[in-house]
């Protein structure tokens, strides 16, 4: 069984940064994509980041140029550091990763808990 955890949200005033963190923990053979989405209330979820095992890295349009993705394979961790934040940036941010287990051949979608991220003006 594996499981993600987000840590790192809060509240933060308009053009400040925050970093986020995902680890991932259980028992996990390789993970493949991760990713950062974020949820504003009364909105659909959206993909903000993605990066690949080997750093490949993907950003919606209204964050690129302000946020960046990374991860540490060492740690099963991936991160996002966010900066310049805007009021419209404020959303239930959620660590999504591809993860195969030991032992198991296929991989599995797995989703963290989710943290707040409030950006006041």
């Amino acid at each position: 069984q594996v499981q993600l955890v987000e840590s790192g949200g809060g509240l933060v005033q308009a053009g400040g940064s925050l970093r986020l963190s995902c680890a991932a923990s259980g028992i996990i053979f390789s993970i493949n994509v991760m990713n950062w989405y974020r949820q504003a209330p009364g909105k659909q979820r959206e993909l903000a980041a993605t990066i690949t095992r080997g750093g490949s890295t993907n950003y919606a349009d209204s964050v690129k140029g302000r946020f960046t993705i990374s991860r540490d394979n060492a740690k099963n961790t991936v991160y996002l550091q966010m900066n310049s934040l805007k009021p419209e940036d404020t959303a239930v941010y959620y660590c999504n990763a591809d993860i195969s287990s030991w032992g198991v051949t296929t991989f599995k979608d797995y989703w963290g808990p989710g943290t707040q991220v409030t950006v006041s003006s």
